[in-house]
C-alpha cells in the first residue's frame, strides 16, 4: 500500500493552497518593488535571470514561460534605459545574447533588497526551522524539476 497522498487528501489540498497563497503574495509584491524602480514584473525578471549570466532569447524565453518575440520587446525597453544590452555569443557569433549592464545589475540588486515579503515571518523561525522549510521546498521544487530564479509565471511587457 502506497503512502503518497491523493488529490483529494485534506491536507495536500489545504498544503496546495498555502503554497498558492504565499506565490500570489510574493508576485504582489515583486511587481509591488518592481514598480517602485520604474520596472515592469516582465522587466525585473529578466534583470533577475540575467544577474546570474547572459543568456540566448530564445533561454530567456523557455526561462521566463514565454514566446521569443516577448523577451525582444523587454529586452528593447531594458536595452533603452541601459540596463541590458545585446552582444554575440562567442561560441556561436549569430545568436545574440542579453547581457546585465552594470547599472542592470544594481537596480536588480536593489530591487531584490527591497524585497520584504515573508522575511519578517521567517525571522520568527528558528534557524533548524529554516532550514528544515529550505529542504522541503528544495524537495518540492526537485520533483518538479523547476530552475527559475524569482517568480515564475507567464510573461508580458
Amino acid at each position: 500500500m502506497s503512502s503518497r497522498p491523493s488529490s483529494a487528501d485534506p491536507l495536500t489540498s489545504e498544503v496546495v493552497g498555502l503554497i498558492g497563497a504565499v506565490v500570489a503574495r510574493y508576485h504582489q509584491e515583486y511587481d509591488e518593488a518592481a514598480a517602485r524602480h520604474d520596472l515592469t514584473g516582465a522587466q525585473a525578471r529578466l534583470l533577475a535571470l540575467l544577474r546570474q549570466r547572459p543568456l540566448p532569447m530564445r533561454e530567456i524565453a523557455r526561462r521566463l514561460k514565454c514566446e521569443p518575440s516577448n523577451v525582444t520587446g523587454i529586452v528593447d525597453r531594458l536595452e533603452s534605459r541601459g540596463l541590458v544590452e545585446r552582444r554575440p555569443d562567442p561560441a556561436d557569433r549569430r545568436v545574440k545574447l542579453a547581457a546585465v549592464t552594470e547599472e542592470g545589475r544594481d537596480t536588480a540588486e536593489r530591487l531584490s533588497a527591497s524585497l520584504d515579503f515573508a522575511r519578517e515571518p521567517l525571522a520568527e523561525l528558528t534557524p533548524v526551522e529554516r532550514e528544515l522549510l529550505r529542504d522541503l521546498l528544495k524537495r518540492v521544487l526537485d520533483a518538479g524539476r523547476v530552475d527559475l530564479p524569482g517568480p515564475a509565471r507567464r510573461t508580458t511587457t
